[in-house]
């Protein structure tokens, strides 16, 4: 924790910036290249006036994510490592987590990854931006879903006829 500063930045704006940077330490469990911070699962950090208790507030990707306890004692562990007395997660179901949410460069280590990354969203999903999913081994879009349900539930199945590979898409929800 920045307990002392050689600035006039307020303590707590500075620990508030240490977890946020800490937490990019916390790997999504079932994609590993991807932070809780790249996935933009966390989305409020607040830092008590005294910098002894922080509390971060987490959505999942899906209502019945199975690595979402996994994912809030890594949050709670990693955060603990600054020095805080009390560290607080909280799993929030009311604001709805979405694919847009996902930084740019989670795309970019998704598709480097080989999955491919989903596609932004504006408005309501159509059936074109569902089937204009592109090939992270070759990059056509001459693909198609071959199983709705992956690995994961985040994850389709998909198949490239450019260079017939088998792949899977983060799904765009």
């Amino acid at each position: 924790m920045d307990a002392l500063t050689t600035n006039d930045t307020p303590v707590a704006l500075m620990s508030e910036k240490a977890v946020w940077s800490s937490l990019e330490n916390v790997k999504d469990p079932e994609i590993p290249v991807l932070s809780v911070i790249d996935m933009g699962i966390i989305y409020k950090v607040e830092v008590s006036d005294s910098s002894v208790e922080c509390t971060i507030t987490m959505t999942p990707t899906f209502v019945g994510c199975p690595a979402i306890d996994i994912m809030k004692k890594s949050v709670h562990d990693e955060v603990a490592k600054l020095g805080f007395a009390t560290v607080h997660v909280i799993v929030d179901f009311e604001n709805t987590w979405t694919s847009d949410r996902m930084s740019e460069e989670a795309k970019r280590k998704l598709e480097k990854f080989g999955l491919a990354p989903p596609a932004v969203i504006s408005g309501e999903l159509t059936e074109e931006q569902l089937n204009n999913v592109r090939c992270p081994h070759c990059g056509s879009t001459d693909t198609t879903l071959r199983s709705a349900f992956g690995s994961t539930l985040c994850r389709a199945i998909r198949f490239c006829f450019a260079c017939k590979q088998g792949f899977e898409q983060f799904k765009p929800v």
